[in-house]
């Protein structure tokens, strides 16, 4: 059978389509999900932001996932104004709107999940897919770093650092 009908080769293909997007969105979520946090985490402590941390930490489970889920929820329209904008020509203007819903709502949802954690583990269903999803998580990154791109990219980026550097 030639190569390009062999159905271990073409699933190869398929999920390498789908494993290197997913894999930048994921090292995206990582970087914004600990800067991002620490950022919310500092805000939290403020004064009116505490009472309310307090709050979410004691929610129940079912109120800790409806909490948790609510960002998503609330950035879809926002997402979609924004590709309507870049359909009607507005392609800065809707490509800032994604860049910034994606940067809010990644702070959000790590603040979030910090304060429910407790609470969302509660849930058997949830946490077995949290305990699927963290090693299936590590194990596609670590493949994605240990690629040849990956490698090369990581190195470009230290070249142009280290000349910034030097200036």
């Amino acid at each position: 059978m030639p190569e390009s009908q062999n159905p271990s080769a073409l699933r190869a293909l398929l999920r390498a389509l789908w494993q290197w997007p997913l894999a930048l969105l994921i090292l995206f979520e990582e970087w914004g999900w600990d800067t991002l946090q620490r950022l919310l985490a500092w805000l939290g402590a403020w004064p009116g932001f505490r009472q309310l941390e307090a709050w979410v930490r004691r929610l129940p489970p079912y109120g800790a996932l409806a909490l948790f889920a609510l960002p998503t929820l609330a950035l879809l329209p926002v997402k979609l104004l924004a590709l309507w904008a870049v359909g009607r020509g507005h392609a800065v203007l809707g490509l800032m709107v994604i860049v910034a819903a994606k940067l809010g709502g990644t702070a959000l949802v790590a603040r979030l999940f910090t304060l429910t954690r407790p609470a969302l583990m509660q849930l058997a269903w949830f946490a077995r897919w949290h305990d699927r999803w963290v090693p299936w998580k590590a194990a596609l990154l670590q493949r994605v770093r240990a690629s040849a791109p990956w490698r090369l990219a990581r190195a470009l980026v230290a070249q142009v650092k280290a000349g910034w550097r030097r200036r």
